[in-house]
């Protein structure tokens, strides 16, 4: 696996990313674009999520249909009349969690299914 190289000096965001491939890689066909200070994996013609990464961890911005609620989710934002853009810290390889992988996985079908 090769690792973007907007993650070069930041090591935990490396080690989470490494940790992220696997659960994306589970999902389906998908491909990441890499931007100037983000990824954007896309599925279909549509991304569902991006990764920006931060010295101590990733941010993740999961687009949904729903607004995420609850401690984990650092910001939200309704961007079109289904589409909200859920922003969730990740600092430990061990938040990527059932919980989380939800998420994704939430993300992934909005895009590819229907």
């Amino acid at each position: 696996m090769m690792i973007p190289s907007l993650f070069e000096g930041r090591p935990k965001a490396s080690e989470i990313y490494g940790s992220l491939v696997p659960v994306l890689n589970a999902l389906g066909a998908h491909s990441v674009e890499e931007k100037k200070s983000s990824l954007h994996v896309v599925a279909g013609r549509a991304a569902f999520l991006g990764v920006h990464p931060r010295k101590d961890g990733l941010r993740l911005n999961l687009v949904l249909a729903r607004q995420l609620a609850g401690p984990r989710v650092a910001k939200a934002e309704q961007v079109s009349a289904k589409r909200y853009h859920n922003e969730v810290d990740i600092k430990d390889v061990g938040e990527i969690d059932e919980e989380l992988r939800a998420w994704i996985s939430e993300a992934y079908s909005r895009v590819t299914s229907g």
